[in-house]
């Protein structure tokens, strides 16, 4: 073993026998003794953020970086070999049959997901970085029912999204410290597959997530070069898409993408995610109930500008503006019904591309005709730069405006309880998206369901029979719907239903929410992988 590196966990054992050489364990304890302070500070001072937001502080665009915003002359890289065109990306998590069924799909890239769409039992990460290798190396296949899966001539381009920053690896440690779970997931793959890619044709292409402050790309940006440098790669060849999915960071993109210029590809709209941020960073403000998360859609005022920020600003620097994903799968059983699900697709597309989006996300294979078609008849090339939107002026107030239209209903109060009891308890046996009443939950829309439980309790709320939001009101609904949780999500465990009820019932209970329900249960995965408490750093 390298010395101070220790792997607590041994549940993919030729996996791990195969990707924790003594070379790449060198470069993750390497990355972690020099990143790992700045990546502590940066959480600290999330924290230090959101208190001045609790005492009334509003957000806005930050002074001290107005002279980059206001510059026009410097631009991002140009699009790497492979993201010239990414007018559909398929995501999905990193198991063997749907990292070959995704690279098949048709769309242009593959984003390969270790963060919300995949619950990080040490199982699902250590294999999902194995199937990675595989798949670029071409050697990769899957047989199942009597059924063969091999990769196509011509498979998706491959982009890899690790996890946030706030997530710690515990099955991991250096130096008696638990790794942080962005960089183990991005070291073992590009240790292993940089320069295997490079060779391919194309490139080590990455998805950031989560970040709320250009602190954070900037040590993302330090973590590249670093990185470069040490296996022997010319600087500029990463390419890193942003994922802006929290209220900070809206306020921040050009200096986003002004730290990582030079390894940018962009930033997305992870919707899912900021409606999330946009409840928890405002969550000692009265005037930011929403109603049922159904209402909350990307038309009403706070999601349509930011959306038209994103695009202003990556057209401005020459990256890619890339939409969001549809909730919606397809109905199988049902033709009325999904032809119904897929109008709601192609009208959601049709608004991406129309308002100058580059490309857009898919969760399903089946979908990739319908998205290439409506982006295929809007778009004039293989991207929109060309679509300045100059006319567009978003203030920080825009960005605020809590008007929504709709109302609490009873029906959306159980079913964020059901959304969140299912996905919590799926996730903790493993399995990070589960589909409930045709759409796709992972941990961003659970995420949704819990704060806004929270939020409507907290502050009293009522439903539209005027019914009041009560903490014994939702004990009740939650009394009720549990015991249907293992219909919604087969397969789970009674153990984890009823981890998930008393974490619900807790939370809706707290002054505050937690920040992430994949923090405060990550013990419970790092206990079933045989790791002992000293190594984690549990919050329940």
């Amino acid at each position: 073993m390298v010395q101070g590196v220790q792997i607590h966990s041994q549940v993919a054992a030729k996996a791990q026998a195969e990707l924790f050489t003594d070379d790449a364990l060198k470069f993750l304890a390497a990355l972690h003794r020099t990143f790992e302070a700045t990546r502590q500070s940066l959480l600290v001072a999330r924290e230090e953020s959101q208190r001045r937001f609790d005492s009334g502080t509003p957000l806005d665009f930050p002074a001290e970086t107005a002279h980059i915003r206001a510059e026009p002359s410097w631009h991002c890289a140009p699009p790497a070999p492979g993201l010239e065109d990414r007018r559909v990306e398929i995501t999905g998590p990193t198991d063997r049959k749907m990292v070959i069924n995704a690279l098949n799909s048709g769309a242009k890239t593959f984003m390969a997901d270790f963060e919300d769409s995949s619950a990080p039992t040490f199982a699902n990460m250590v294999n999902g970085q194995a199937n990675l290798r595989d798949a670029i190396r071409r050697q990769i296949d899957f047989e199942t029912g009597g059924k063969q899966y091999k990769l196509s001539e011509s498979p998706a381009v491959l982009i890899v999204r690790p996890r946030g920053w706030h997530l710690d690896e515990p099955r991991v440690t250096v130096d008696n410290t638990p790794v942080s779970g962005s960089l183990f997931d991005f070291a073992i793959y590009f240790y292993h597959n940089a320069h295997e890619l490079v060779k391919r044709g194309h490139g080590p292409y990455f998805y950031l997530p989560k970040m709320e402050h250009y602190l954070e790309a900037r040590l993302w940006n330090d973590v590249f070069v670093f990185s470069q440098s040490y296996i022997g790669m010319p600087h500029n060849t990463i390419r890193a898409t942003v994922l802006i999915e929290t209220l900070p960071a809206a306020f921040q993109m050009e200096e986003i993408l002004f730290e990582l210029r030079n390894h940018s590809a962009g930033l997305n709209c992870g919707r899912w995610d900021y409606i999330f941020s946009f409840i928890k960073k405002r969550r000692a403000d009265r005037s930011a109930i929403l109603p049922d998360r159904k209402d909350v859609t990307m038309t009403v005022g706070f999601m349509d500008s930011y959306v038209r920020l994103l695009i202003q600003t990556c057209h401005k620097r020459k990256v890619a503006a890339m939409g969001g994903m549809s909730a919606q799968i397809p109905i199988k059983d049902d033709p009325k019904a999904n032809e119904i699900a897929m109008e709601k697709v192609r009208a959601d597309k049709l608004r991406e591309v129309t308002a100058g989006h580059d490309g857009t996300w898919i969760a399903h294979p089946l979908i990739n005709k319908i998205a290439r078609q409506v982006f295929d008849e809007n778009m004039l090339g293989p991207n929109q730069y060309y679509v300045l939107r100059q006319e567009v002026k978003v203030s920080a107030a825009d960005l605020l405006d809590t008007k929504v239209p709709g109302k609490i209903t009873v029906e959306g109060v159980r079913d964020n309880i059901s959304t969140c009891l299912a996905y919590t308890a799926a996730w903790m046996g493993g399995n990070g998206c589960i589909p409930f009443n045709y759409l796709m939950e992972d941990a961003a829309t659970a995420e949704i369901t819990r704060v806004q439980l929270w939020q409507w309790v907290h502050y009293g709320s009522r439903v539209d029979t005027g019914l009041p939001i009560t903490a014994e009101y939702i004990d009740g609904l939650i009394k009720e719907l549990a015991p249907g949780i293992k219909k919604i999500a087969p397969g789970v465990k009674d153990e984890h239903v009823s981890v998930a009820v008393d974490y619900l019932k807790g939370q809706i209970r707290k002054q505050w929410p937690s920040e992430f329900l994949t923090s405060d249960l990550m013990p419970y995965l790092a206990i079933a992988d045989g790791v002992e408490p000293q190594w984690q750093r549990a919050v329940l």
